[in-house]
């Protein structure tokens, strides 16, 4: 027990020292073959090279034919020193034009999907309409979501119910005989081994959506448990959950409640389950979406600390009500009066430290104001606030009506039965409430958080698409005649811009396009745009590698003045 104490500090110092990281999704940087290539002969492979390490077993790399035969001769291959790179062994490939499509999961687990296309030969002839497969896909699919919320709400009320038992209800059994918190302490097993059974469920059925297999094929989805990081995560999380149970079974073991002071057993002991309860909520918030957002410690101490105000409020409530339930009749207002002035308390600075938390993460997490109305995360943000709010609103009925009704019922005994029931109605509303608000927050851990790029779209200059794009914009002097075709995700796409000052083509300026996904965090891609006439300037790229919207910064440097940027936001669509 001292050693896991002393672990937890070291395993939260680690975490706050290491790097920020800026969360992101793999997006696809370069290929071999390049998109829309003409090679004169059949390439051995096809290489795919991310922003991020990705897991050739979750990857899916197809590439078929006109006719939809699948030409790849082998699964994919991590490139050898680097983990970034995929490559795809191919057959012997006649004259002809090829679809690739691909699907890999990046590092916190969303999936990620695009395509693009190659001719070999030197007549392949016009290139075809290919049948390209769905490209969009998200992590937040009703039955994860699910199971996520159940994994998170076991989890959360099993250190809740410890917390009250332990602490909060601990003097009820020496102020009041006959009074005993059995029925408090199988409700915190109950929950521990839900959680425990749970967690593993839940990895298994989300690698079997990774890995598109059956989630019945335990036999070949547990290799793939530890593959990903968030598979290593949640790993981590069932080791540190089992080593909390175990220590919190010890603490209440050694516990007697009758005592009006502990032991030093009884102290060690409870110090061993609260270091093991803090570093088994440490571990999601380590291996979720705050491990991966600057800055790093501040991510995820904010992460921490809400995990562990929610936790103490949401099992505090469930073990009022199983205490209301378990305690005899003539004692049940006497064992309520001293614990529910003791929760009242503790549920009041968890209140606040939720909310001071919630906000402190909500802050690093979207990167303007209208994110919260304007992107899905904002929106399932503001659910969870309106879910609390009421929550706390039942919340304020206890600690002024309830609380005093059951303090007043010493004196005057006829108040006793109706503060009873009023406080097993609110705290059982209050219960489905903030279970809802925790349902609320899994929905939102499945989602990409809103890209830091859109705290840019306020100068933007024009807001274009979907479909071809065909815009005129003015700055700083110049005319810009910009052009996308045919503006559609997954596919090469011509990016072109006609650069003019008083009606006169200009020519020998520096033109670079900027794209940034603003649905979700991911790499930026740059590419140059080539003198292709007169003031023109075009380059073909698949940079539109996803649906949604995009914000292309084309930066002109001109051959005379200083340079400038023109910013739009484009709609692409599949």
């Amino acid at each position: 027990m001292r050693r896991l104490a002393r672990l937890v500090p070291l395993v939260a110092a680690a975490a706050l020292a290491l790097p920020a990281a800026a969360w992101a999704h793999a997006v696809l940087l370069h290929t071999t073959p390049d998109a829309s290539a003409f090679v004169n002969t059949s390439p051995p492979e096809v290489k795919l090279t991310y922003s991020e390490a990705v897991e050739p077993r979750f990857a899916i790399v197809s590439v078929t034919d006109t006719e939809g035969h699948r030409v790849t001769a082998a699964a994919p291959q991590r490139e050898p020193g680097s983990p970034g790179t995929l490559d795809v062994p191919l057959r012997q490939l006649p004259e002809g034009w090829y679809l690739v499509y691909w699907r890999v999961i990046s590092t916190d687990g969303h999936p990620v999907r695009g395509a693009f296309t190659f001719a070999v030969g030197p007549n392949p002839g016009p290139a075809p309409q290919f049948v390209i497969p769905s490209i969009s896909e998200t992590a937040a699919t009703p039955g994860l979501v699910a199971l996520r919320w159940a994994v998170f709400l076991s989890l959360m009320a099993a250190i809740g119910l410890f917390v009250l038992r332990i602490a909060i209800a601990h003097p009820v059994v020496r102020r009041v005989s006959g009074t005993r918190l059995r029925a408090v302490s199988i409700a915190f097993m109950v929950a521990t081994a839900l959680a425990l059974v749970l967690t593993p469920v839940y990895v298994d059925v989300a690698t079997a959506k990774f890995a598109l297999r059956p989630w019945t094929d335990v036999s070949a989805l547990v290799p793939l448990f530890g593959v990903s990081a968030f598979g290593h995560g949640y790993l981590e999380l069932e080791l540190c959950l089992a080593l909390f149970g175990f220590a919190a079974l010890v603490a209440l073991w050694v516990d007697r409640p009758e005592r009006e002071r502990r032991s030093v057993a009884e102290l060690l002991a409870l110090t061993g389950a609260f270091a093991a309860a803090a570093a088994t909520l440490l571990t999601p918030s380590v291996s979720g979406h705050a491990g991966q957002t600057a800055p790093r410690g501040v991510a995820i101490g904010l992460d921490w600390l809400h995990l562990v105000s929610g936790s103490v409020w949401v099992g505090g409530l469930i073990g009022l009500l199983v205490l209301w339930a378990s305690l005899p009749a003539a004692r049940r207002t006497a064992g309520l009066v001293v614990c529910v002035p003791r929760f009242s308390n503790v549920a009041f600075v968890s209140v606040l430290a939720l909310i001071g938390s919630g906000i402190g993460a909500s802050v690093l997490h979207l990167p303007t104001l209208a994110s919260l109305w304007e992107t899905s995360y904002g929106k399932t943000i503001l659910v969870k606030i309106a879910l609390l709010g009421v929550a706390m609103l039942l919340a304020s009925v206890n600690l002024l009506r309830t609380k005093p009704r059951l303090a007043a019922s010493r004196a005057r005994p006829e108040l006793a039965a109706g503060a009873a029931v009023l406080l097993r109605r609110l705290v059982g509303g209050e219960t489905l409430i903030v279970a809802g608000a925790v349902l609320a927050a899994a929905v939102l851990t499945s989602l990409p958080p809103p890209s830091k790029a859109l705290a840019e779209i306020g100068k933007a200059s024009a807001r274009v698409g979907p479909g071809p794009v065909s815009e005129t914009v003015e700055k700083n002097g110049y005319r810009l005649d910009l052009r996308v075709d045919p503006n559609k995700a997954a596919v090469p796409n011509r990016f072109g811009v006609r650069l003019s000052r008083g009606g006169k083509p200009v020519s020998g300026a520096d033109i670079t396009a900027n794209f940034a996904m603003l649905d979700m965090e991911m790499g930026h891609q740059e590419y140059r745009l080539a003198p292709a006439g007169p003031g023109r300037y075009e380059h073909s790229a698949p940079a539109l590698v996803m649906v949604g919207h995009w914000g292309v910064s084309f930066d002109v440097t001109p051959p005379s003045g200083p340079p400038f940027d023109v910013l739009v936001v484009d709609h692409a669509t599949g």
